[in-house]
C-alpha cells in the first residue's frame, strides 16, 4: 500500500495537471466544399449575410463566384473589403456600420489573417455598446460582451497560416498608440468553417512560405509554452509534421491539391494547439508589425529559430521528442533548429530583420512593446524588455 507521503507526493503532481481546454468548430473540409456555403450560413438563420474580406480578394472570380452562388440560393449577400493587410480599428467601425446599413444578419469572414481577423471583430462589434478597446483580452475585459449581440460567423479561409478561422480572438491594430491588440470573446469562434484547399490554390509562393511558416510558429510555441495540455501539445507535433512534409510541397507547386488540403488542415491546428499558449515569437512580430506593417507570418519566420535559441534551457528535452516525431536524424534541440533553419533558406525567407526593412532604431520601444504582449506570459522562459531586446538584438545580427 503506497505509504502517506507517495500520496502527498502524487497529489501534489497531480495538482499541476490542470487546465481549461476548448476545441473547435464545425469543419467543412476538403475540396469543392465552397459549395456548402449557402446551406451553411441557412443553418444559422442568416438571410442576407455580409461577406467580410480585403480587397485584393474582393474583386477574384472566388468572391464573385460565393457572392452569386449565395444570390442564387435566396441569400443576398453583401461585401465590405476596406481591411488593411494588418486590420485597424477604423476598419472595425466602418466594417459595423456597413453591416448596419445594409441590414445584415449574419457575417462571412473570408480570405486570410486580415480578413477573417477584422470580420470576426464586425461580428462582435454589431450589437455592443462599448468601443472595441473594451473587449481587449485582459483578465475578465470579456465578459463586458453582450453574447446576444455577437453575430453568427462562417468562415473561409483562403490561406493557410494564421488558423484565424478556429479562432476566438483577433488582432487589430489601435493606430492611437500603434500596438496590435487581441479582441477576444468565445463567441467570436466561427459556427462553421469551411475549409476548400482549391481557394488557395492562387495564392503565389511567397505567400504560401509566409503563411505556412505562421502555421508552423503556432505550433512549436504551443508545444513549446509550459502547462499541461496534451492534446494541445499533440496536435501541435501533427501540425508540424504536415508542415515539413508539405509546405515545400506547396509552395514548389500551388496547384498540388493535396499539399493545398494538408496545410489547411496544419494551419488549423496550430490555432487549435494555441490556446495553451504562445511566445515571444509572437511577442517581439506584433509589435512590428504594428510599427512597420510587416507580413505577420513572415516576421514569425525571422524571428523563430532565435526565440528558439533563448528558449533552449527549457525546451531542449522536448526538441528531442518533437525531432525524434519529425523524423530528423539524431534527434535534439540541434536537429530541430537546423531543421528550420533549413527550410527558412529553402523558402528564400529573410535571415535577419533588415530582409523586412526592420532595423535597430525603434528596439527600446520594441522590447517595452514585447514584454508587455498578452503572448509574452507563456513563453518558456520569463522574458521581459531586456530579454526582448536580447531576442531583437540577435535576429538584428543574425546571431542564432
Amino acid at each position: 500500500m503506497p505509504s502517506d507521503s507517495s500520496l502527498d507526493k502524487a497529489q501534489t503532481l497531480a495538482e499541476n495537471l490542470k487546465g481549461n481546454w476548448n476545441y473547435p468548430t464545425q469543419m467543412i473540409f476538403g475540396p469543392g466544399r465552397i459549395k456548402n456555403l449557402g446551406q451553411a450560413c441557412k443553418a444559422l438563420g442568416m438571410s442576407r449575410p455580409l461577406l467580410v474580406t480585403d480587397p485584393g480578394l474582393a474583386g477574384l472570380p472566388m468572391v464573385k463566384d460565393a457572392v452569386a452562388a449565395n444570390e442564387a440560393e435566396g441569400l443576398p449577400t453583401g461585401l465590405f473589403s476596406a481591411v488593411k493587410p494588418n486590420p485597424v480599428g477604423k476598419n472595425v467601425d466602418e466594417g459595423v456600420t456597413a453591416y448596419k446599413d445594409g441590414g445584415h444578419d449574419g457575417v462571412i469572414a473570408f480570405g486570410g489573417g486580415s480578413g477573417l481577423d477584422c470580420a470576426k471583430a464586425v461580428a462582435l462589434m454589431v450589437g455592443q455598446s462599448r468601443p472595441l478597446w473594451d473587449f481587449e483580452d485582459k483578465g475578465d475585459n470579456w465578459k463586458r460582451v453582450d453574447p446576444a449581440g455577437v453575430a453568427p460567423i462562417v468562415a473561409v479561409p483562403t490561406t493557410a497560416g494564421t488558423g484565424s478561422e478556429v479562432g476566438r480572438a483577433s488582432v487589430i491594430v489601435d493606430e492611437a498608440t500603434h500596438t496590435k491588440k487581441i479582441i477576444f470573446h468565445p463567441k467570436m469562434l466561427p459556427a462553421t468553417v469551411i475549409s476548400d484547399p482549391e481557394l488557395t490554390v492562387g495564392l503565389p509562393p511567397h505567400i504560401t512560405a509566409a503563411t505556412g511558416m505562421d502555421a508552423l510558429a503556432h505550433c512549436i510555441e504551443a508545444y513549446c509554452a509550459p502547462g499541461y495540455h496534451p492534446m494541445a501539445e499533440g496536435i501541435a507535433v501533427e501540425g508540424m509534421r504536415l508542415v515539413k512534409d508539405w509546405l515545400p510541397k506547396a509552395v514548389k507547386d500551388g496547384k498540388d491539391l493535396a499539399a493545398r488540403a494538408h496545410m489547411l488542415a496544419a494551419a488549423s491546428m496550430g490555432a487549435t494547439a494555441f490556446q495553451k499558449g504562445l511566445g515571444a515569437i509572437h511577442s517581439l512580430s506584433h509589435p512590428v508589425g504594428a510599427l512597420y506593417d510587416t507580413h505577420h507570418g513572415l516576421t514569425n519566420a525571422v524571428f523563430m529559430p532565435y526565440v528558439l535559441a533563448f528558449n533552449r534551457p527549457a525546451i531542449e528535452d522536448r526538441m528531442v521528442r518533437l525531432a525524434a516525431y519529425l523524423g530528423l536524424k539524431n534527434p535534439s534541440f540541434n536537429a530541430v533548429q537546423d531543421w528550420i533553419l533549413a527550410l527558412r533558406e529553402e523558402l528564400k525567407i529573410p535571415a535577419k530583420l533588415d530582409g523586412l526593412g526592420v532595423d535597430g532604431a525603434r528596439i527600446d520601444e520594441i522590447a517595452e512593446m514585447a514584454a508587455e504582449d498578452p503572448t509574452a506570459p507563456t513563453n518558456p522562459i520569463p522574458a521581459g524588455a531586456a530579454e526582448m531586446r536580447q531576442m531583437f538584438e540577435a535576429a538584428l545580427e543574425g546571431r542564432v
